[in-house]
């Protein structure tokens, strides 16, 4: 069951992420899109959206720091594990918090305005139903196995150190070589928040959050955009003559 778990599933999640995301962008590709409801809807969106996209970018930066960086690294340039404890908890359950109430305030906008509404898809719909348990799952386990060690000018107390066990489950899921019994022992609650998120990125490449991989790079080479008035000027050399149809040679 272990190796089910913490080997086959998270390997089977990530190659419906990465073929997924190919068969997305091969056949779907005017479905790349974020399906941009502004329209109906902007004054609720203009709190909702900066709140969420804010929120979770740090918590994604967060999450990198923890999960890619080993306690030693930190440890050598200076940051005990008790800075490192307080910075978690403090900017972790911050960036949690804002991206909950971000999320909170776009669910209740889509679900109160008719052409939003009507514009989610049902795999959207599943999509938040994980997001949304993945962020409370989250908070959870910060506030359960981390927050207790705040103000406390000793050692740490008793806790799990996730940096111990699922970063390091992480760091060799990523070089293909997963033991699946340092997951075995990890919490419940981190035990979950892990297969939420493995679900959520087998989910991924279906639903709107496609967006994320999609940058305006073509904006850095393109040419310019010439505009010219159909209006005549004269003393401009333009005269009185009647604008022409077609595109004018610069």
């Amino acid at each position: 069951m272990n190796m089910l778990l913490w080997v086959v599933f998270p390997y089977v999640c990530l190659t419906v992420f990465v073929v997924g995301h190919w068969w997305r962008y091969t056949y779907d590709k005017f479905g790349w899109t974020t399906r941009s409801s502004q329209l109906y809807e902007a004054r609720l969106l203009r709190w909702g959206s900066p709140m969420f996209h804010f929120g979770i970018l740090f918590v994604v930066l967060g999450h990198l720091m923890g999960l890619l960086v080993p306690q030693g690294w930190t440890e050598a340039v200076g940051i005990s594990q008790e800075i490192y404890h307080f910075l978690a908890v403090s900017v972790g359950l911050l960036a949690g918090f804002l991206t909950l109430a971000g999320i909170a305030i776009l669910v209740y906008r889509r679900r109160t305005t008719g052409p939003v509404f009507s514009a989610t898809t049902p795999m959207d719909k599943v999509m938040y139903v994980f997001l949304v348990l993945a962020i409370l799952l989250g908070l959870s386990n910060t506030l359960g196995w981390h927050a207790s060690g705040i103000g406390n000018p000793g050692p740490l107390p008793e806790h799990y150190n996730y940096r111990e066990g699922v970063s390091i489950w992480y760091r060799q899921f990523l070089t293909l070589h997963p033991d699946a019994d340092l997951m075995a022992a990890a919490p419940l609650g981190f035990q979950l928040h892990t297969l939420v998120a493995c679900c959520l990125f087998a989910l991924w490449p279906f639903t709107r959050l496609v967006h994320v991989f999609s940058a305006p790079v073509g904006y850095l080479n393109r040419p310019y955009v010439v505009y010219r008035s159909r209006t005549a000027r004269p003393g401009r050399g333009v005269g009185t003559r009647a604008p022409q149809r077609g595109w004018e040679r610069v």
